[in-house]
């Protein structure tokens, strides 16, 4: 009989940003207090599962979500450098449409979008994604997994699970502040891959410049 395993894939709640950085990796970013409430509602969506680990990002934003779940489960907090946030030259910028064309100096590093030119790789960022996921699911094999990630790695895991291609329009990420892509697993084989958003009714409250 097959085992059935879930890890989910939660991205952090709000950021307070109020210079509107893109932060990326950089330290000192912690959550908002519109985001400890939707690191809340994440522990409220979770508190009936059988939640065997928590881990998450080294960076601030991560840990601080992942808290609230691990304290209803009774659970310490893991740390994996695979969920880190994907690097970016433009970490540490005000970074707009306009700002971008009106700048000259960095059009070569915008030349290529399916690498991406202007930071980690897709193809290495699905690999450590996959590598992360791959030891939670046997950690928790048998029961579920919450892994706490950013944006841009949790939308990349997800097309590599379902084989679509990485290049892609960040304005259509599917990957909201605080929302879940629970990735279900019989054995070690996907079924289904399930995306809920908790803090929906939190989203028009948050700041547009989240950095991910």
């Amino acid at each position: 009989m097959a085992t059935t395993t879930v890890v989910h894939l939660l991205r952090h709640g709000e950021v307070h940003n109020p210079s509107g950085v893109l932060y990326g990796r950089l330290p000192d970013f912690h959550l908002s207090e519109l985001g400890r409430t939707m690191a809340q509602r994440a522990a409220q969506a979770l508190a009936d599962r059988d939640v065997a680990i928590v881990t998450a990002s080294p960076l601030e934003r991560a840990q601080e979500t992942a808290g609230p779940i691990a304290e209803a489960h009774g659970l310490s907090i893991g740390t994996d450098a695979d969920l880190i946030e994907a690097e970016n030259i433009f970490e540490g910028r005000k970074v707009s449409l306009k700002g971008l064309l009106t700048s000259p100096g960095i059009w070569p590093s915008l030349r290529n979008p399916f690498t991406p030119s202007w930071g980690e790789p897709y193809v290495q960022l699905a690999g450590r994604m996959r590598s992360a996921v791959a030891r939670a699911r046997d950690e928790a094999r048998g029961r579920e997994a919450v892994l706490v990630s950013h944006q841009l790695p949790i939308w990349v895991a997800r097309l590599d699970v379902e084989g679509r291609r990485f290049a892609h329009d960040p304005r259509k990420r599917q990957c909201s502040l605080a929302s879940l892509t629970s990735l279900h697993y019989e054995d070690d084989g996907l079924v289904a891959v399930v995306y809920t958003e908790p803090s929906a009714d939190l989203l028009p409250r948050a700041s547009k410049a989240t950095g991910a």
